[in-house]
């Protein structure tokens, strides 16, 4: 459903899945310096949430998914993966627990197909699993993990008035590319596993029992050397343009992986995230849309792990 912010002034609604909120209220730039300086807020309202609640949510979840939930403490933010048995990211999400409930985001579109894998993992746990829609996701930049805030829906024109100012999806997102965070289904393909992306810590727990998929999040980890690695591409600015997500990234004539988010940053100019193989020279310039791209390594191409600390 489309955000009632977008009535705000200025606003002028995103496309695609983020078409229900707003990508600029009128100055991409503007909004962008105003959260690098922490200031402000963004609409992640079109992001599907949903709720576990029951006695044993956080022991069940433990044992299906990537991170570490026993002991939660109510309040704590948390980043977890659901693995196929081969190891590749099936569904993400980010969620707290509220000492009753964990209540969990994901992306828009998204949460249908996470609830129903849940619900077939059940048995007999004592766990029920629901999504919500009277709660909307919204962002703040704040340090640390716990940036999110799950207002209720008839409550978000109060929240904008005591939160703002209003910064669109274009302003996040290019911040978001910045940080080298990649987003399901956009910078991730259906071959992508954890050590790729550099979600080995934030979202996957290496010291707990088995899940599902762990023995090739364990393998590449101990061996190192991941089939591919994320990339923060600096694009050539002289074209008017960015590359479609998927559009084929490549290395002296031949594709060697595939551009997902891209945007104007404030800064640094237009940039993107691109998974590529693991053997391209970190120092090569690649080719995107006919444009010629400089790597910002974001994933060290030998031991798979984020080169810098995710905030």
């Amino acid at each position: 459903m489309a955000s009632p912010l977008l009535a705000l002034p200025g606003a002028v609604a995103g496309d695609g899945i983020d078409a229900p909120v707003a990508a600029h209220y009128g100055s991409f730039n503007t909004e962008q310096r105003a959260l690098a300086q922490g200031d402000g807020f963004v609409d992640l309202s079109h992001r599907d949430v949903l709720r576990i609640s029951g006695p044993e949510r956080l022991s069940w979840l433990h044992n299906l998914t990537t991170q570490y939930f026993d002991g939660l403490a109510p309040g704590t933010w948390t980043q977890a993966l659901v693995l196929s048995p081969q190891g590749h990211v099936e569904h993400a999400f980010t969620g707290v627990d509220d000492g009753e409930a964990f209540t969990a985001h994901t992306e828009p579109g998204a949460g249908a197909a996470l609830v129903d894998w849940l619900e077939r993992m059940k048995f007999m746990t004592r766990a029920e699993v629901s999504l919500v829609d009277d709660l909307a996701v919204m962002w703040r930049p704040w340090e640390g993990p716990g940036r999110y805030d799950l207002v209720p829906r008839d409550r978000l024109m109060a929240y904008a008035d005591a939160a703002g100012p209003a910064a669109g999806l274009w302003a996040f997102e290019a911040l978001r590319i910045e940080r080298g965070e990649p987003r399901l289904g956009l910078d991730t393909d259906h071959r992508t596993i954890p050590n790729e992306v550099g979600w080995i810590g934030p979202a996957v727990h290496l010291d707990k029992g088995c899940y599902r998929g762990q023995e090739t999040v364990a393998r590449v980890h101990t061996l190192g050397r991941p089939p591919r690695r994320l990339v923060l591409l600096h694009l050539d600015g002289s074209e008017n343009r960015l590359p479609p997500p998927g559009s084929p990234v490549s290395y002296e004539g031949r594709d060697v992986g595939f551009v997902g988010s891209s945007a104007r940053h404030h800064e640094l100019g237009p940039v993107a995230l691109a998974l590529v193989k693991r053997n391209v020279p970190v120092e090569a310039t690649l080719t995107v849309d006919e444009m010629p791209a400089a790597q910002e390594v974001v994933v060290d191409p030998e031991v798979g792990l984020h080169v810098r600390p995710l905030r």
